[in-house]
């Protein structure tokens, strides 16, 4: 371990951390820089402030792909990470031992992270545990198997869905362009074995997809495969954001981001993951592909595509049915349940917040989360939030500072204060007025083939 603060060193440092701790809210002490490694090899890294409030904030990052860097993180973000330490809040996280699909290792590397803060620190009056994006797996994870640690939870642009279900859903939008687009092509859609098997089915698709956005029956089958995901029409902050009813923009914004899932999700993360479940874990026997359309967003959009096209569309969904489905290895889906499907049991209050422009984790994924909840009849635990905005777990600071207050004062009091979009708002502008503030009430559809432990 390394502590960066000059002035801590020695004895002396670690009674000025234990001073910390102990004392009130305005005590006159030091800020608080710490990094090191734990047992498991993961990085943590953790940050205190000098009038630190008693609050602990937990943070779980977002997915990092094998081979990529991973530096422990403690924040989503540094303007996010400078307001809170200026209100007092105390931070801390892990890298987790591995990359990829570490929810094994993620969830034992932060409750050692909290075991190092409470030696090098002290002990935490309240501890909050926060994450995006596969970090909002991490957290819920945490928050269900571990309550006794924590005393609240939020999930930021979570994977809300559970492993099955991302994996479930990530499938279903490539069989529907390799059975569309590329039937002739030797694709490997599961059970990838190696990286240059899954190199060259992305490859191979992404080129066969590149093709088919050069004319109108292509650009309608790619909107099909797209509403299978749920992939918004508007899905990055760099896009203008297309009228309802012009479907043809919000085709190339789908097209842009449908790119990106057959680039890295659908085969190369895919790899991963396999290689810890044992075996594909992802299945479409019995799936209706025309009944998972119609409960699409973007239904309305595919239709009015395919007949701008002049093609049929019963005739492509017919085609989806009839062509040979993909089963799962049981002992990867059980594998896939550990790491992991949501049983809903919250112990401890939850707040769970997504954009609703979002084309990596759908908004769709917290309805899932809400099913899982709701069948462990968990409710009054649990409040969501949705912010207007497109992209992936692309909210400002004051907007996240906001529904880590709702969250604490929920946990403070004991009771849910007003979570709606006005309220949560209104706290934003509190916090920064020069902040965007873009809750919106909004109720997201259903996610396409949610599976947790509820209702198993």
């Amino acid at each position: 371990m390394k502590l960066l603060s000059p002035a801590l060193r020695g004895p002396a440092a670690l009674a000025a951390v234990l001073t910390l701790a102990a004392a009130p809210a305005h005590a006159e002490t030091q800020p608080v820089h710490l990094e090191g490694t734990l047992a498991s090899g993961a990085a943590y890294v953790i940050d205190a402030p000098a009038d630190w409030n008693g609050t602990l904030l937990l943070f779980s990052h977002g997915y990092t792909p094998a081979g990529s860097p991973n530096p422990a993180t403690n924040a989503p973000d540094a303007p996010t990470k400078t307001r809170l330490l200026a209100e007092g809040y105390a931070l801390a996280g892990s890298s987790y031992a591995t990359t990829g699909w570490a929810v094994g290792e993620a969830v034992p590397d932060q409750l050692a992270t909290l075991d190092r803060f409470a030696a090098q620190v002290g002990t935490a009056r309240t501890t909050l545990a926060w994450g995006r994006s596969y970090g909002g797996l991490v957290t819920t994870a945490l928050a269900e198997r571990h309550p006794d640690r924590i005393d609240g939870s939020l999930s930021e642009c979570g994977l809300l869905q559970g492993g099955v279900a991302n994996w479930n859903s990530t499938l279903d939008p490539v069989f529907a362009l390799k059975t569309l687009l590329a039937d002739a092509k030797d694709i490997q859609l599961t059970g990838l074995g190696d990286a240059a098997t899954a190199n060259s089915a992305a490859n191979t698709l992404s080129e066969a997809v590149t093709a088919a956005q050069g004319d109108r029956a292509g650009r309608a089958r790619i909107a099909l495969a797209a509403a299978l995901h749920n992939i918004p029409g508007w899905n990055s902050p760099a896009q203008t954001r297309p009228a309802p009813d012009d479907y043809t923009a919000q085709q190339a914004n789908q097209y842009e981001a449908l790119s990106g899932l057959v680039a890295l999700p659908a085969f190369r993360w895919r790899l991963e993951a396999e290689s810890r479940a044992g075996g594909n874990m992802s299945w479409n026997t019995g799936v209706d592909y025309a009944e998972m359309l119609h409960d699409s967003a973007t239904y309305k959009q595919v239709k009015g595509l395919y007949k701008a096209a002049g093609r049929s569309l019963e005739s492509d969904l017919a085609r989806l049915e009839r062509t040979p489905r993909i089963s799962a290895d049981p002992a990867a889906v059980a594998f896939m349940t550990r790491n992991i499907a949501f049983t809903g049991e919250l112990r401890k209050p939850q707040l769970d917040i997504h954009t609703t422009g979002d084309a990596l984790i759908p908004v769709q994924a917290m309805s899932a989360h809400r099913r899982a909840v709701t069948g462990a009849g968990k409710l009054t635990l649990f409040r969501q939030a949705y912010v207007e905005n497109a992209g992936h777990c692309t909210f400002s600071a004051a907007e996240q500072v906001a529904a880590v207050h709702a969250l604490k004062q929920r946990v403070d009091s004991g009771r849910w204060g007003n979570t709606g979009a006005e309220a949560l708002n209104a706290e934003a502008g509190r916090i920064d007025p020069a902040d965007p503030a873009r809750y919106l009430t909004y109720e997201a559809g259903p996610y396409p083939r949610a599976y947790d432990l509820a209702r198993p």
